[in-house]
């Protein structure tokens, strides 16, 4: 992670050269997961995330805005009300490690502590970079799930991701900023949360058979998982999302887009 996190910081650098001013901040709140463990409700919490940004306005609409994000998305067919999906069983826990870069558009013209609206809506689009682990609880131990390939698939351990959203940031005195924002990152990977296709038929170790069919926990010890068999919703791609609050200091020089 620190190499990508140098050559963004270098070329925001590089394009802010003629900018005036910096701007720092941090941002906490909750995450959302869309994937085969949750395929339909967009706003479903799954944990938490906190974070700091680092932007360069260019003037009072266009900034871009270096951002690094810890959180935790998880889901569980337990809680689905599909009663399919509630006899699978499956679940899982994932830490994320977010670098990414984004474009940053106000709809009004907004210099904190320097410009004449307090507020104003903004959206963004950006790339990045995610590292990923999806785990599961089993018999009151934690275990990495990449590592059993409960489907027969070695992916990887990060993915590229697109970060879009929207949000809303507020003066609310000198050069503070206040803001809300929700924001949608779209995956290179089906296995955030470690389903994607079939069922595997053999397995190089007890515990991730068992894992990969959680099905006879439930079901009076029977499993309904056959090799071959759809396991995942066969979607390509997962979502991941935050939702939260933002706080940041702006340091604008006296000739501050002028």
């Amino acid at each position: 992670m620190p190499k990508y996190f140098t050559l963004l910081l270098l070329c925001m650098l590089w394009l802010g050269a003629s900018a005036q001013t910096w701007e720092i901040g941090g941002s906490v709140g909750g995450t959302g997961y869309i994937g085969d463990l949750n395929t339909n409700n967009y706003l479903k919490p799954g944990g938490g995330y906190g974070g700091v940004f680092i932007k360069r306005n260019f003037n009072p609409y266009l900034a871009i805005r270096l951002n690094y994000v810890y959180g935790q998305i998880s889901g569980a067919d337990s809680t689905s009300s599909v009663q399919q999906l509630r006899q699978r069983n499956l679940s899982f826990i994932d830490p994320l490690k977010e670098l990414s870069m984004v474009l940053e558009f106000n709809f009004m013209s907004y210099v904190a502590d320097a410009g004449k609206n307090k507020y104003t809506p903004y959206v963004f689009l950006g790339g990045g970079i995610t590292g990923y682990a999806p785990r599961a609880w089993y018999n009151g131990q934690l275990f990495s799930l990449r590592y059993l390939q409960t489907e027969g698939v070695a992916y990887g351990s990060k993915t590229l991701v697109i970060p879009f959203g929207a949000g809303f940031k507020y003066n609310i005195g000198g050069k503070w900023t206040l803001g809300a924002e929700l924001g949608y990152r779209y995956t290179n990977t089906d296995y955030l949360d470690d389903v994607s296709g079939v069922y595997k038929g053999v397995f190089t170790n007890d515990t991730a058979r068992r894992l990969a069919d959680r099905s006879g926990e439930i079901n009076g010890g029977v499993n309904i998982g056959t090799p071959g068999s759809q396991r995942g919703d066969l979607k390509p791609r997962d979502f991941y999302s935050f939702f939260g609050l933002t706080l940041s200091y702006t340091f604008v020089t006296s000739k501050c887009y002028y």
